[in-house]
Order: C-alpha cells, then structure tokens, then sequence
C-alpha cells in the first residue's frame, strides 16, 4: 500500500534521510526502529509531505503522491500522529476529536462509536479540555483523532514516549487490534523493542540517516536489532 523508495532528505547542508527505503502493507504492523538522531521523524514527516525531500518518490496504492501536500495526503486516507501528540489543549476532548472531520467528506463527518470502544476513558472526557488530560489520556485521544479520519494508512511517531506503564498496555492493545482487523496498514516508530517486537510483523532498523536492517520479525536476530538501539 504504502511504498517509499529511495527517499534522501537534506536541512540545509546536513543530509538527514540517505536512500531510504520503507514500505507498510495492509492488514500488516511494520516497526521502524532506532536510536534518537537516526531521522526515524525526518522519514515520516518526508512520508506526510511535511519535509520536501531531494530525491526518490512516495507511493501510496500506486499512486505517485510525492509531491502532493500533507492535506491531500490525508484525504487519501493517511493518518498521522505526530511525536508530542499535538493536540489543541484549550478545545476540549470533543472539539479534538472533530478536527479530524477535516479530510472527510460532509456526510461522513461523526465521531465513530467504535473510538470510544477503544478508548472507553474518552467517552467521560468529552467536555474536559485537552490540556488537563495526563499525558497518557492525551496520547489515547492524539490516536482516537487520527482514527477518526477512517485511515488506510495509520502512521504512529513513539506512541509510548513518557506514558505511564498501564496506559502503553491500552495503546498495545488499541494497535494490535486494529492490526488484526485487516483493513488497515500499520507504521510504528519506535525506540522501545520489547514494544516493536509484541506488535511488529515486520521490522526495519534505522542508523545514521538510512535503514540497516529489514525483514519478518522472526527472520531478525535480536542482538543484531538491540545492537542498533543501545547508545
């Protein structure tokens, strides 16, 4: 579904992506994983259309979408929830909720009964503002919004960055859920490979601006992968 090939990326002088190549499938979880600095970030937001790259090409169901705008891009049913969560903190959780009826057409504009299921903490939230939630709860809504968009494609930048224990379970849960649903393809970036792993069917590992290792989960070596992870 999604394929992205031979990607380069500079800011200013410094090259920051060298030929990376990356793909996610329907019905199929990819972990991208590495170190802080290695342009995991860089690669998405090149992904979204939020980072111009210099060289190589973005596809999305066979279409070229390189240089189609991060708006376009979501229109074509790619949801994105960034490092930081970015969600609006003096609306409340309702009003975060339907910024994501942005990309949708006027009839398809309601709030899923399915994301409260996911996300049950939301439903007794909707008045409060996203601001006052922790960070967790934040995290939670940051991918409720995106799921209200109907993706094809879900694109999740460190989901467990600073959540307490107990709510990561909850993201785990949400995500292979949604993994096993079929419909959907799946890419995860993150630093943690214990999480990777418990969700991953594929996995590729980022160093120094390209990917040095890919493939099944189950085909990679362990300590070939943490080798890449630990400072």
């Amino acid at each position: 579904m999604l394929r992205a090939e031979a990607i380069d990326l500079y800011y200013g002088a410094s090259r920051a992506l060298r030929g990376v190549s990356i793909g996610a499938e329907k019905g199929r979880i990819t972990c991208l994983l590495g170190r802080n600095g290695v342009g995991k970030t860089s690669l998405l937001r090149a992904l979204m259309g939020l980072a111009r790259i210099r060289g190589g090409r973005v596809a999305w169901e066979e279409e070229d979408i390189t240089g189609l705008a991060p708006e376009d891009r979501a229109r074509r049913g790619i949801a994105f929830v960034p490092q930081g969560r970015d969600i609006f903190p003096l609306l409340s959780v309702e009003e975060n909720l339907k910024t994501g009826f942005a990309p949708l057409r006027r009839r398809d504009r309601a709030v899923p009964e399915e994301i409260f299921s996911l996300f049950p903490v939301l439903s007794d939230m909707l008045r409060r503002r996203g601001g006052d939630l922790s960070g967790g709860q934040q995290q939670q809504l940051a991918i409720a919004r995106a799921l209200v968009t109907r993706p094809r494609l879900l694109i999740l930048d460190e989901p467990t960055e600073g959540i307490q224990p107990s709510i990561i379970k909850d993201i785990e849960r949400v995500i292979r859920m949604l993994g096993q649903r079929g419909d959907m393809a799946i890419l995860l970036v993150e630093q943690y490979y214990e999480f990777a792993r418990a969700l991953a069917d594929d996995i590729a590992v980022m160093d120094r601006g390209e990917i040095v290792l890919r493939g099944k989960k189950d085909e990679l070596a362990e300590d070939a992968v943490r080798r890449h992870l630990t400072v």
